[in-house]
């Protein structure tokens, strides 16, 4: 992609209404402030083309600022997100208006991060030291090559569909001192998770994060733990999993947004049932516990 056409594309997608942007990010509009909404990062309050994250102080203007902020990935990924979820209904949007606009792009295939080997040290002194997890779950899943380290040392978590447990994208989350999360490129959230669990359990907890269904899994043994990877109330493989019989928890996280975002799963699936964390979060509650 070169420049000109990387700043076409993001012409297509940048005006975008924020409100759809948090739809499509699950987030949840407050019950008594129609500006306020509920997200992945906190409460943030939205007037017009701009947004306010009033907790980490951070503003912005524009769909791309939104999901660069929301998911904590730069400009190229933000886009390429944009075009995935919200351009059919741009696309649409311009027919009904007689817009010669052209069409954006098909998005690429995923590219997932090549692994490193000189840098897993790294991400092995993380999870153990910083995330307090154990190496007896660590191993089996850096054997199997669903967790592997980037050239930057970012934990790369395989997000895996099917009974041939086929790559459809994955997690990233930073091992240094900022806190940073992502997305590889073309991730398709939607297509599959990633998963640590009990072998012919029937029971699952879906948590927020891939590190959470590791502190999850590590607590409670007995339970296959899921990773959503964000907060997001109707992921399009959730009816599958209610249909092969499985008993489902929600374990998003102890706050606002996991509490709004559980609730309305359970909505949609009266036979979800939550399992809040009893700290903040499932790695909250490992390192208390250690």
């Amino acid at each position: 992609m070169n420049f000109d056409d990387f700043r076409r594309r993001a012409d297509a997608v940048r005006s975008l209404p924020l409100e759809s942007v948090l739809l499509a990010r699950d987030a949840v509009r407050d019950r008594r402030d129609r500006r306020k909404w509920h997200t992945e990062q906190g409460p943030l309050s939205v007037t017009g083309p701009k947004f306010m994250n009033w907790h980490g102080s951070q503003n912005g203007g524009g769909a791309i600022d939104l999901v660069m902020h929301l998911a904590g990935v730069d400009c190229r990924t933000a886009v390429v997100w944009l075009e995935q979820h919200l351009a059919a209904g741009l696309l649409a949007a311009s027919r009904a208006a007689g817009s010669e606009a052209t069409a954006p792009e098909r998005p690429h295939t995923i590219r997932l991060p090549v692994p490193n080997g000189r840098m897993l040290g790294r991400v092995r002194r993380y999870l153990t030291e910083c995330r307090r997890l154990a190496p007896s779950l660590i191993e089996p899943l850096i054997q199997a090559g669903r967790l592997y380290a980037d050239r930057w040392g970012n934990a790369v978590f395989l997000l895996v569909a099917g009974k041939a447990q086929r790559p459809v994208g994955a997690e990233l989350r930073g091992t240094g001192p900022r806190v940073w999360r992502g997305l590889a490129p073309g991730t398709r959230k939607d297509s599959g998770y990633f998963w640590i669990g009990a072998k012919g359990s029937r029971e699952i907890v879906l948590c927020e994060s891939a590190i959470d269904a590791m502190s999850c899994f590590q607590l409670y043994p007995q339970y296959i733990c899921t990773s959503t990877a964000g907060v997001r109330s109707n992921p399009l493989w959730l009816p599958g999993l209610l249909a092969h019989g499985y008993e489902l928890h929600c374990g998003f996280d102890a706050d606002g947004p996991g509490d709004a975002a559980a609730a309305r799963m359970m909505t949609l699936y009266p036979a979800i049932h939550r399992l809040q964390p009893p700290a903040h979060d499932w790695n909250d509650a490992l390192a208390a516990k250690r």
